[in-house]
């Protein structure tokens, strides 16, 4: 077993999931607006299933999707990490970055500033060769610059 990673940056704490991330995991899977380019909400059911995947994922290689919650405060805002995505898609074996935040954390920079941190990880401490993202292609394109993204990677 790898020893289990937590991270930190300068606002956020991503970290192993505890009894009290269940109900606000549960409420932010089930907002339509969090979920809107995913097939459905998720029950209560599916999010207990999807913390337990992580947490035994954590257990076992010391990373999965962790917990983020504030620095200060400690308020839980959603979860941001690697996992090994189980559809077979045409990429498929693979390392995937993902986040989630319930909607009154979005706009405040806090995916990207837990990306940046988790993609350090994932390359520097854990030793990944490749990591992907992938979205429906409902979702809204984003377009980066070739400065934008020479700023993104100089973490």
């Amino acid at each position: 077993m790898d020893p289990i990673l937590e991270l930190s940056t300068g606002r956020l704490r991503l970290r192993q999931w505890v009894a009290a991330d269940r109900e606000p995991f549960a409420a932010m899977n089930s907002d339509p607006a969090v979920m809107r380019y995913f097939a459905s909400v998720s029950s209560r059911e599916a999010s207990e299933r999807t913390l337990d995947t992580w947490q035994a994922e954590i257990g076992q290689r010391g990373w999965s999707n962790w917990a983020v919650e504030l620095a200060q405060g400690k308020e839980f805002i959603g979860f941001v990490g690697l996992t090994m995505p189980w559809r077979v898609l045409p990429f498929t074996p693979c390392v995937e970055i993902g986040w989630r935040l319930a909607k009154a954390h979005w706009g405040h920079g806090y995916a990207t500033e837990a990306a940046k941190r988790v993609l350090v990880a994932g390359f520097a401490q854990i030793g990944l060769q490749e990591i992907v993202s992938f979205t429906s292609l409902v979702n809204t394109l984003y377009k980066i610059t070739r400065e934008q993204w020479r700023r993104l990677v100089s973490l």
